[in-house]
């Protein structure tokens, strides 16, 4: 009886064993990076679109809105324009209307939260505001890290320009390889770039374009090293090398620099953090302690002197830890 258990139980192990390899071997073969880079080649041999098959619209402005009258009332909103480009920049599927309802939605909802609290209103909306900006927050962090990814990229992508210039390719040819090859997000940016010319658009005009929808030094001075390239002549492929490597040497000089201010950078989280958590952790404990900020007016006088000394002392630190290279 204890020999067919084991036996049962060793046949048992090795058939799941079995059974995840396969699984795992089957995935590979599908949806893995090799099976992935197999299908864009043969996207491009066949006169495909390329990775994801996005198309860009061919009208000249983006919608804010689904609906026809909301989309015109929002374009006549200045600041918006500018949301709509942080939207784009960071990557995010969300229009602008979406993005609005976000906010005012995370705005209700800590407005119901702080009506747990022994608060007063006035207090209870200055708590909900910074919610109300959350969405933002979250809509420029996305940003700055897909900004930081498309940075680390641009080295490697200008190798590969001048690689494939030196084969032959011609420039707009290039584009499309670019798109196919290199991994998301700066891939995206020049299918995006790729179809704008196909749609007829002068590829100087397309590349001021990514250079808008990308604002980084890096991808303008490769843009502008083409773009001059095309007026005056000379060796493109030399002249991207050459980016490439500066590129390189300064995002090292970049690494350099956070590794040595990291320490500045998190004492200023933590003094920038500090209060508010005290002073949330004093209302939890003891309400009635912390209740004479916001009911004697001397109370309310030091909260207003406190915001303002925290704000300054916030931007203070933000300029001293900040080191532009």
């Amino acid at each position: 009886m204890d020999l067919l258990f084991y036996s049962f139980t060793v046949f048992l192990f090795a058939a799941v064993i079995l059974l995840i390899e396969g699984v795992y071997l089957w995935w590979s073969s599908t949806h893995g990076k090799a099976a992935q880079r197999i299908a864009r080649r043969l996207q491009v041999m066949s006169g495909g679109i390329g990775r994801s098959g996005e198309r860009i619209s061919i009208l000249k402005q983006r919608r804010f809105s689904a609906h026809d009258g909301v989309d015109h009332l929002l374009h006549r909103i200045s600041p918006l324009q500018q949301l709509d480009a942080l939207l784009v920049q960071a990557g995010s599927k969300l229009t602008v209307e979406r993005f609005l309802g976000c906010s005012l939605a995370a705005f209700v909802f800590a407005l119901m939260a702080s009506a747990l609290l022994p608060l007063p209103s006035a207090l209870r909306i200055v708590l909900a505001l910074p919610v109300l900006g959350l969405p933002y927050f979250l809509i420029r962090r996305a940003r700055t890290r897909r900004l930081h990814r498309i940075e680390h990229q641009l080295p490697d992508a200008a190798d590969f320009i001048a690689r494939a210039l030196r084969a032959g390719h011609s420039f707009t040819n290039v584009l499309q390889i670019v798109g196919n090859e290199l991994p998301e997000p700066l891939s995206s940016e020049f299918r995006v770039a790729r179809e704008e010319i196909n749609y007829g658009v002068p590829m100087g005009e397309a590349l001021h374009n990514m250079a808008e929808r990308i604002p980084l030094t890096d991808l303008r001075y490769l843009i502008i090293a083409v773009l001059i390239q095309r007026e005056s002549g000379g060796n493109l492929a030399e002249i991207l090398g050459n980016i490439g490597t500066i590129i390189r040497s300064r995002l090292k000089l970049v690494a350099q620099v956070r590794v040595l201010s990291a320490e500045g950078r998190m004492s200023a989280w933590i003094l920038s953090l500090l209060p508010f958590v005290v002073m949330l952790a004093l209302t939890v404990l003891n309400p009635e302690y912390v209740s004479l900020l916001w009911t004697d007016p001397t109370g309310i006088r030091l909260l207003w002197y406190a915001a303002g000394m925290i704000l300054v002392g916030v931007v203070w630190l933000r300029r001293v830890i900040r080191i532009r290279i």
